[in-house]
Formats: C-alpha cells, sequence, structure tokens
C-alpha cells in the first residue's frame, strides 16, 4: 500500500494484546511481538480478530535482516504483548522459528500436561488444534472456566466477580492487577476464591506441567 495511504490510517495502531485478548491501541511498547496471520483489510487497517490457528508469540528482533512489514494486506499483522503472560492469556504459543527453545520447553511440558512421554512426537498443527478449540467460543469470544485459585498455578491470568474488568496474574501467591502500564501493586490472593480464569485450559495445564513464564514486573 502507498505511504500517502498508511499515513491515513489510525495511529497508534490497534495492535497491542490485553490478557482478554482483545487488540487495542496504546503507545506503551510491548516486551514481545506475534501474530494471529493477516489482519488486514484492504486499506491496511485492521479487520478482523484472527485469521488462522497459529496463533504465535514471538522475540522483537528481527529475523535474517526481515524488518517487520506493517500495515500491508496480505503480510502477516505484528501483535505485541506485554509478557509471555499476557500472550499465554490471550492464546499464544512460543514460536518454533525464532523462539526454538521456549517452544522445545513448551513441547515437553505439553506433553506432560497430556500424559505423554517428554519427547513424544506431536505436530505443531496439532497443539494449534487443540489450543484454538480452548481459547474462543464458537461466538469468537474468549472461552474461560472456573477455578478455585489455589487450584492454578503460576502464571495464570484471571478476573474476579467483584472486578470482571481488571484483569489479574496469580504469581507465587499474590495476585498483581495488569493494565497496558504493568503491573500494579500485589494483594495477597484468596486461594480459595472462585475465579473465571482467562489463560486458556490447556495452556494452563501446560504451566502445570512446568513450563514457566517470565513476567515483566
Amino acid at each position: 500500500m502507498p505511504a500517502d495511504q498508511t499515513s491515513s490510517l489510525p495511529r497508534p495502531r490497534p495492535n497491542r494484546v490485553t490478557p482478554f485478548g482483545v487488540l487495542e491501541a496504546t503507545p506503551i511498547r510491548g516486551a514481545l511481538m506475534g501474530n494471529r496471520g493477516d489482519l488486514h483489510g484492504p486499506d491496511g487497517d485492521i479487520r478482523r480478530n484472527y485469521l488462522d490457528k497459529a496463533w504465535i508469540c514471538c522475540t522483537l528482533e528481527a529475523r535474517n535482516g526481515r524488518r517487520v512489514t506493517f500495515d500491508r494486506k496480505g503480510r502477516y499483522t505484528p501483535l505485541f504483548f506485554w509478557d509471555e503472560a499476557v500472550a499465554f492469556a490471550a492464546g499464544h504459543r512460543p514460536c518454533a522459528e525464532c523462539r526454538r527453545a521456549d517452544f522445545r520447553r513448551f513441547k515437553s511440558s505439553f506433553n506432560r500436561a497430556r500424559g505423554a512421554e517428554e519427547d513424544h512426537f506431536v505436530p505443531v498443527r496439532e497443539i494449534d488444534r487443540l489450543l484454538h478449540a480452548d481459547r474462543l467460543h464458537r461466538k469468537k469470544s474468549q472461552q474461560r472456566f472456573s477455578a478455585a485459585l489455589g487450584d492454578l498455578p503460576s502464571g495464570t491470568f484471571f478476573v474476579t466477580h467483584r472486578s470482571p474488568q481488571t484483569p489479574a496474574l496469580l504469581w507465587q501467591g499474590k495476585a498483581y492487577p495488569w493494565s497496558h502500564q504493568g503491573y500494579g501493586p500485589a494483594s495477597h490472593a484468596d486461594l480459595h476464591e472462585e475465579v473465571s480464569v482467562l489463560t486458556p485450559r490447556l495452556l494452563v495445564d501446560v504451566l502445570r506441567a512446568g513450563y514457566q513464564v517470565e513476567p515483566r514486573f
């Protein structure tokens, strides 16, 4: 698309991902990049929530000298996350190319969570198929489930019935409210409290099986 056309698109771009899986516009920079395929409309603006089932989470570093392309239909749409805990909550897995070591750790934990040997072969497409079934309802809204905080592993995002619009990260027995500016002050997590879990069930199982995200506190 010609530069004079892309310059008319809204800025900042609505490409920051929240723990609800929603794309929003904010000047705050993320620590990780990812994509869900080509989300562009003919004008180069973001017009859909996803295109395919491979939702990945990448580094910010350019690969093989290639620059990230914005606002171009036919290319993947770059999305950005505050950290990997947010990416998990939104339903994204580690990229098997730019985050090869992390993907191997992820795959080992995925296999353990499903009762298989760590080195069991599983196609990436199968992982994406299973994860996609857990991330969205048929109406395309985020799929959630209820659980007691004490039954969830560190790295899980949730909301309480008291504050349904405030996503919080469970980390080492404490709850950290999240916004695009980062995490707020920690509060004690009532491990008996029933909450609505944002992180897809499959990724909660992966965390429980030993995969560790690194929150950006």
